[in-house]
């Protein structure tokens, strides 16, 4: 079940590709199968140990084209472990919530991605989440869980304060509202309660055999309950660079303006990450 739109949000073979926060790999798997060169992190090693060994498995399937890659690996999204500029394509999908620092991790997000690079974020949705938050204090009121809830316009202006440009904005997943009021209303933790019980099963009917019925139900669903928030977005080309070329600069002027802003961005990016990271215990997932 995938709450990124690959449709909107386009990948190309050999893309370089970090999915933050990655959980169990829906995301990253996809990735690796459209010809990507997949990184996996989340901080849980449980989690990371599975999606390498599906990574193994889908390999030997041949279930991804000749020249993808995937690696599956724990690492701390406030310290992402990867040079400037490493990603062609970001993808953190349903982690901000759950991350004190959100502003950090932007930050971090922004510096591994290229110039001109793709971003999409994926967050519970404002108003079937304070439905979920009304019902149950388990369902956000544990280790790890939800400690936001974002209005769309708050997300969008963080990442333009972040420094990215979102283009596209959608809703996802308008069948997984009431299952999750249903899970709330009954306890988050009973699976027992029938009402969950059939619920669930239609929804894995749903994702298994795509019945166009519930497809088309659930597009009419997205805009009014759907269960998630997503936003694309790029990361602009550095200013200094882009004037240099449209001005029709020397190439010495624009030797020298590329790395100066480069190196600005660079140690803003760095000091936002490393003050974000002292002052936050928060990591993904």
């Amino acid at each position: 079940m995938l709450t990124v739109d690959f449709s909107r949000f386009p990948l190309a073979p050999g893309d370089r590709v970090l999915d933050l926060g990655c959980g169990a790999g829906r995301h990253a798997f996809e990735c690796y199968r459209r010809g990507a060169q997949v990184v996996a992190l989340d901080q849980n090693g449980d989690e990371i140990r599975e999606v390498a060994k599906w990574f193994a498995a889908m390999k030997e399937a041949g279930e991804a084209p000749a020249g993808a890659s995937a690696t599956a690996m724990e690492g701390d999204a406030l310290n992402l472990p990867f040079p400037d500029d490493s990603f062609d394509v970001v993808i953190i999908s349903e982690v901000m919530e759950h991350i004190p620092d959100d502003k950090g991790v932007l930050a971090e997000m922004v510096r591994v991605l290229r110039p001109g690079g793709r971003i999409a974020v994926t967050v519970p949705r404002y108003g079937p989440e304070k439905i979920c938050w009304a019902l149950s204090d388990a369902y956000h009121e544990v280790e790890g869980g939800h400690i936001r809830i974002y209005r769309g316009d708050e997300l969008l202006g963080k990442m333009r304060q972040a420094g990215l440009e979102p283009y596209g904005t959608h809703h996802a997943h308008g069948l997984h509202s009431p299952y999750w009021w249903l899970k709330c209303a009954f306890g988050v933790d009973n699976d027992k309660a029938l009402p969950v019980q059939a619920y669930h099963k239609l929804l894995v009917w749903d994702i298994m055999k795509k019945p166009l019925a519930t497809r088309l139900a659930e597009r009419a669903l997205n805009p009014v309950i759907g269960k998630s928030f997503v936003v694309y977005a790029t990361k602009p080309h550095l200013p200094e660079a882009a004037a240099a070329d449209e001005a029709g600069g020397s190439d010495e002027a624009r030797k020298t303006a590329r790395p100066a802003a480069k190196s600005s961005a660079k140690t803003t990016a760095k000091a936002t990450a490393k003050n974000s990271a002292k002052s936050t215990a928060g990591a993904a997932k």
